[in-house]
């Protein structure tokens, strides 16, 4: 696709010009394999590469399939959307993307997806995972699960019982995770705003309202000092932790509880085995709400520039990676809720804990908003969250200077 004006002020705006020149420099390599070839760039968590190449393998397999190659690389979250939005401002996109719902709308009006109306056969899917992909009208993405979503896990060597509310959980801050001298009694990643959505809910908030950033609110506010709170008052969380931090103080036995989402969850099994265990999110016993995590799914997303002639073998491969049987097996290997109605119904789902807890979890939280002003508020939210929870800024300030650059940001992104 070409470089429209629209699209080049984004692009200035969202810091992509290093990455866009690099990529216009360069022209995709001319192949024979090119018309058969399919380029897929995903940004899941290590444990799930052996399962997406697995699925790929057995499509290859196919007859009709023998001769396709598939090409998947792997980046991180916020590095795929960037090198997506530049690669599809230079015209060297990949074929397909596997993601979250939350970068769909800003893909969508700049021209870099094209809709999946016409690919898909819509009313096999669950419809809050295509509510979730849905803008304007049309759906932008195939659903590969449902879910997304943040839970609690915590190692049975140290709870027995998940606390149901933050009254329950304190008071074993208090007293068991002292008593086990663990180093906190629970950890998630508080940089990042995604953790906050849920307690923001449980204080009466949420994000966005239809279209418009709601970050300025007492609900923020309480959010945000709950988080300061548990840091530097109650001492139950780490005071600097990123995921990573997070995850290896889990699994090295320093925490309790993590807060973590269900991508995670076959990992940890893996790890803790008969020691995993798994709950809602606590009540929080201060407003008497329940955490709200964000629900959305993982989706493919088709490039804008695929040509005509390619589109009947992606939609190929994404109608297998989506069958019944590979939703089922995917629950199996990966604990990740099909996206598939028929799958959703299978007993080898409905019948375990996993699923029981997940889709209880689902029940509590709020779709995450495809609009494109989320990007707008999850780069505020995560700049000026930082600056708060590390005492840079008051918690005032902070709120108020992270309404005034997500104002600010989408005034730039729709002028």
């Amino acid at each position: 696709m070409g470089l429209n004006l629209k699209n080049l002020i984004k692009g200035a705006a969202l810091g992509l010009f290093p990455a866009l020149l690099f990529l216009t420099s360069c022209s995709r390599p001319k192949s024979p394999l090119d018309a058969s070839t399919i380029i897929v760039w995903e940004q899941e968590d290590a444990q799930v590469a052996p399962y997406i190449d697995s699925v790929f393998s057995a499509f290859k397999r196919l007859p009709e399939s023998k001769d396709i190659r598939i090409i998947r690389t792997h980046y991180q979250t916020e590095d795929l959307r960037q090198q997506f939005q530049a690669a599809s401002l230079a015209g060297v996109a990949p074929d397909l993307i596997m993601c979250p719902s939350d970068t769909a709308g800003l893909f969508a009006v700049s021209g870099f997806i094209r809709p999946v109306d016409g690919l898909i056969d819509a009313s096999k899917y669950n419809k809050a995972v295509l509510q979730a992909i849905t803008l304007d009208g049309h759906i932008w993405g195939v659903p590969v699960s449902n879910g997304n979503h943040l839970m609690m896990f915590f190692n049975k060597k140290y709870v027995k019982t998940a606390p149901k509310n933050t009254d329950e959980l304190f008071k074993f801050c208090a007293n068991e995770a002292k008593a086990y001298k663990l180093d906190f009694c629970m950890a998630f990643d508080m940089g990042e705003p995604f953790w906050l959505m849920p307690w923001l809910a449980a204080f009466g908030g949420w994000p966005i309202d239809n279209k418009t950033p709601t970050l300025d609110t007492p609900a923020m506010r309480s959010a945000i000092n709950f988080y300061l709170d548990l840091k530097f008052n109650k001492k139950y969380a780490p005071p600097e932790c990123d995921y990573n931090c997070m995850d290896s103080l889990f699994k090295e036995g320093k925490t309790a509880f993590i807060i973590n989402g269900d991508w995670s969850i076959s990992g940890y099994q893996q790890h803790f085995k008969r020691d995993f265990g798994l709950a809602l999110i606590p009540k929080l016993s201060q407003t008497g709400l329940w955490p709200a995590p964000m629900v959305s799914g993982k989706y493919f997303m088709v490039s804008s520039g695929v040509k005509p002639e390619k589109l009947e073998m992606i939609k190929r491969l994404m109608d297998f990676y989506t069958t019944s049987d590979n939703q089922i097996r995917q629950f199996k290997e990966l604990q990740r809720l099909p996206a598939l109605a028929e799958a959703s119904k299978a007993p080898e789902i409905t019948g375990t804990e996993v699923s029981r807890v997940s889709m209880d979890q689902i029940s509590k939280g709020r779709p995450m908003s495809m609009a494109t002003e989320m990007r707008a508020i999850w780069d505020s939210a995560r700049n000026y969250l930082g600056l708060a929870t590390s005492r840079k800024l008051s918690v005032e300030d902070a709120t108020r200077k992270m309404q005034q650059n997500a104002d600010l940001k989408i005034s730039e992104m729709n002028r």
